[in-house]
């Protein structure tokens, strides 16, 4: 009978951790090589969004057939990205390209 209750204990314990644990949300903000201002201020809206909800913000470029030669534009585009959104967020990891995407990362700030 104390086993059981031990047993009975330890479950109830592990659920109350598991309860308060946050689940992290992963939102994604797609751009184009050549995003124009307005498409870019849209999107940055959203993200604003996103991360006062608390959500991360996986912001990335999509190269298609032969605007992969555009690398350096997408990266001053997540890069400017990542200085308009630093108040409400911090970069978790820099524009990287992996494949025909190039990947960046924000946390949002704690409150």
């Amino acid at each position: 009978m104390d086993y059981k209750k031990f047993v009975y204990e330890q479950k109830k314990r592990e659920k109350a951790l598991k309860a308060k644990a946050t689940k992290v949300t992963i939102k994604e903000i797609r751009f184009g090589p050549n995003t124009d201002d307005h498409d870019y201020d849209f999107k940055k809206k959203h993200g604003e969004k996103f991360l006062q909800e608390g959500s991360k913000l996986k912001a990335y470029v999509f190269f298609k057939g032969r605007s992969i030669i555009y690398k350096d534009q997408g990266e001053i585009l997540l890069l400017r990205l990542a200085r308009d959104l630093e108040e409400f967020g911090k970069v978790e990891q820099m524009p990287k390209l992996e494949g025909k995407r190039m990947i960046m990362f924000i946390a949002p700030k704690k409150k």
